[in-house]
């Protein structure tokens, strides 16, 4: 009785180990689309701010931190070349705030609505060219000024549209 109980467990790690040997599970993340070996460089020119109101900040960081993104994250090499592989470009399309919430009389919550019009061109494969709007909305209270309100959410709407440019042109998701 012993020895069938043995071979049974035998049997059992054998068939185990044996799954395990053959069985492969792979897991990763795919952020990042593989970059074709023959794209080398890419261009920004600085992006406009179209809209109504300006936050002045605003499309001077979105360029510099969309640049030093791309640096840090991808082998492209920046240049300001008209036959850079990748031209990016585009502007600040909306920036206004509208109230979510009323209290009584009183607005007790406003949202700032953040939008961008990203123009990717790829100049070696001009069927990868795209256009795309990028939207955020930022809540913050209304006991605080629009201008309290940026200097707190300004790096955060950076932060977030940078990343959302950066994935329009780079994710496979």
């Amino acid at each position: 009785m012993k020895h069938l109980l043995n071979i049974r467990i035998f049997f059992l790690l054998s068939s185990i180990m044996l799954l395990f040997n053959f069985a492969t599970c792979r897991y990763g993340f795919k952020d990042v689309s593989p970059i074709p070996q023959e794209v080398k460089t890419f261009r920004i020119t600085q992006f406009d701010n179209r809209a109504q109101y300006v936050n002045t900040q605003l499309s001077t960081q979105l360029t510099e931190k969309t640049k030093q993104k791309i640096i840090n994250t991808t082998r492209l090499r920046q240049t300001n070349n008209d036959d850079a592989h990748y031209d990016i470009t585009g502007f600040v399309s909306q920036y206004y705030t509208t109230t979510i919430s009323i209290t009584g009389n009183n607005s007790s919550g406003n949202r700032l609505n953040v939008g961008f019009h990203l123009i990717f061109k790829n100049t070696l494969d001009s069927k990868k060219d795209f256009e795309t709007d990028i939207t955020r909305t930022y809540d913050f209270a209304a006991q605080r000024s629009l201008t309290q309100a940026e200097a707190e959410l300004t790096p955060k709407i950076v932060t977030d549209v940078v990343d959302d440019i950066f994935n329009k042109i780079f994710s496979n998701w």
